[in-house]
């Protein structure tokens, strides 16, 4: 050991007696002890961890999705881009996680599956603040969370509130774009559908790129977002078939056959017809 490396040494903190150590700032105890598997099977294990990891990245894609709203109706978007990129780099993360729940075969899974009760990842409330943030609104799904008086109040104001793009719609009307008027006072409960007066502002966006800078950088952030999102939900469809093919889901779903269908909703349709159109 060089004299460097041992005065370095020297300088590193070990006495926590009195201090906050990185494991007291990341609460490590808890986090780490929260793993309670209900079989003794050894994969189990990862079924969790996998899932727990995930809802974590869906606890920071909230965080950012939030602040770019805000951020898009206050103005910033410079703001907004930086959240909503890492948003994307976020969904990579969780895309990847199921590469490695797909380890897990038919075999192993069959053997804790039944341990699990009614417990299912299509009752993750963050996944549906998420699709509510995204502006896919459906008000079937907040009767699972009924029970939680405090989760559903903030799912309700979830569901009641303006999504991103109808903040990205409402800076398009800002800056000069003929917006259906009844687009900008509508209901934000109801499921958005593709309107020809958004349409055309973006296609006049996207052909005029130097002009609209802004608003074509905001647009390719939204088509990123939605493109990893399906590539995430196709993914989750191909890992459920890979591991039970075409049972039931754990929580009554149709499983392979209702996240086939949920592939084919578009969050953000303009943004994808405009490329057929330019």
């Amino acid at each position: 050991m060089s004299y460097r490396d041992s005065k370095d040494q020297e300088k590193v903190h070990t006495d926590f007696k009195e201090r906050m150590s990185y494991g007291d700032y990341l609460q490590l105890d808890q986090l780490l002890n929260a793993q309670d598997r209900l079989s003794s099977h050894h994969d189990e294990m990862l079924f969790i961890i996998i899932h727990q990891v995930s809802e974590l990245w869906m606890k920071l894609i909230l965080h950012e999705l939030w602040a770019a709203i805000d951020a898009i109706k206050n103005g910033d978007l410079q703001s907004a881009f930086k959240m909503l990129a890492r948003v994307s780099n976020i969904q990579n993360q969780i895309i990847h996680a199921w590469d490695v729940l797909a380890t897990l075969t038919p075999s192993e899974y069959i053997e804790f599956r039944d341990d699990l009760g009614q417990a299912s990842g299509f009752q993750s409330y963050q996944y549906r603040m998420i699709e509510f943030a995204l502006g896919y609104k459906t008000p079937h799904v907040l009767k699972i969370y009924e029970k939680d008086e405090e989760l559903h109040r903030d799912l309700k104001a979830a569901y009641e509130s303006p999504s991103l793009y109808d903040a990205a719609i409402e800076k398009l009307a800002e800056e000069g774009f003929e917006i259906n008027d009844n687009l900008l006072k509508r209901d934000y409960t109801k499921i958005y559908h593709a309107d020809a007066s958004v349409l055309e502002a973006w296609k006049k966006v996207y052909q005029q790129v130097d002009k609209y800078w802004d608003l074509y950088q905001l647009a390719e952030k939204l088509v990123d977002i939605e493109d990893s999102l399906q590539q995430w939900r196709f993914r989750h469809m191909k890992t459920v078939e890979r591991i039970i093919g075409h049972k039931t889901g754990t929580g009554g779903s149709s499983g392979v056959g209702y996240l086939k269908k949920v592939l084919d909703h578009r969050f953000f349709p303009e943004l994808w017809d405009l490329r057929t159109h330019l």
